[in-house]
């Protein structure tokens, strides 16, 4: 017996050891390991902005629920000289697009500014201005700010502080248990690794291999742009080739692994087989008891 047990001591011991090598080695391993190998065969589409060749966006179309920024004023009549601001109501800060695509401007009414750029917003609020002007001075006797002879004295400010009529969408797969959407306002300068940073990172269920950029497009029948993503070149190895700037309306997906897929298939599948069998075994072991019971009492009774 006692051999035994030294025996057993000492395979305990070695185990002990060659567990702390390994976890030497490994770590030493994990300090001097090269990046995973990218996705080589991954290339870029033609004419595709990336990382390192963006694109300016067009001209910004203004749209509801979008937040301006509405200053109007009236030139001054002397160089140099201090700008007025319009009476009764002065015309400044920040305006919410609305559903209808008007901005309210209090005694002046709304103008509608859906679909405008600035510029044309801003021509579109300084026309509306100049007749709202002319109707209200009329009407109050001229104790308002006169309307001036042309719209052009008028000093307009429109700018557009919260993009939030334009979005990108990143959607992670659940491996069979749904999907996550996730909606951010394009600034114009996104990539696809500014998206997978605003949701923390690869999901953990998410695979590598499996996330790529979908284009838009209006009809099923037109040709698609699904633009598959190296994130181990993007992540590890710092290529840049297939991090795409994000447009309007683009969808970042990101599937999950082929082994949580499975088992999350497996799952669902084996879920109500267990209900099932965990129903039948609590009826059968209730059975058992209450048949136990009732010998029990026979028993005891002869």
């Amino acid at each position: 017996m006692l051999v035994v047990r030294g025996h057993r001591r000492l395979v305990a011991a070695c185990l002990f050891l060659a567990s702390l090598v390994s976890a030497g080695c490994v770590t030493h391993r994990n300090q001097v390991a090269i990046p995973e190998p990218p996705a080589a065969s991954i290339g870029p589409p033609a004419n595709v902005p990336s990382e390192l060749s963006m694109v300016a966006l067009p001209p910004y179309a203004i749209g509801s629920p979008d937040l301006l920024l509405i200053e109007v004023y009236t030139l001054p009549r002397e160089n140099l000289g201090p700008a007025a601001v319009l009476s009764p109501q002065p015309i400044t800060g920040q305006h919410l697009v609305r559903p209808d695509g008007t901005v309210n401007l209090g005694i002046y009414g709304s103008v509608s500014v859906a679909g405008l750029t600035t510029e044309q917003a801003k021509d579109a609020v300084r026309k509306h201005v100049h007749e709202q002007l002319k109707t209200i001075n009329v009407t109050t006797g001229g104790k308002t700010t006169p309307a001036p002879d042309d719209p052009n004295k008028l000093f307009v400010v429109v700018d557009v502080v919260g993009y939030n009529s334009k979005a990108y969408y990143v959607i992670t797969d659940g491996a069979g248990f749904g999907e996550q959407i996730y909606r951010f306002p394009i600034q114009g300068h996104e990539t696809v690794l500014d998206a997978l940073a605003n949701i923390n990172g690869l999901p953990s269920v998410g695979s590598k291999a499996h996330i790529w950029l979908a284009r838009r497009t209006p009809h099923a029948n037109q040709p698609e742009q699904v633009m598959p993503v190296d994130y181990v070149g993007i992540t590890q190895h710092g290529i840049t080739q297939t991090n795409y700037q994000i447009l309007p309306g683009d969808r970042v997906y990101v599937r999950a692994d082929r082994l949580f897929r499975m088992d999350g298939y497996l799952q669902k599948l084996l879920t109500p087989i267990e209900r099932i069998l965990g129903v039948t075994l609590l009826s059968s072991s209730t059975y058992n008891s209450i048949t136990n019971r009732r010998n029990n009492n026979n028993f005891n009774n002869n």
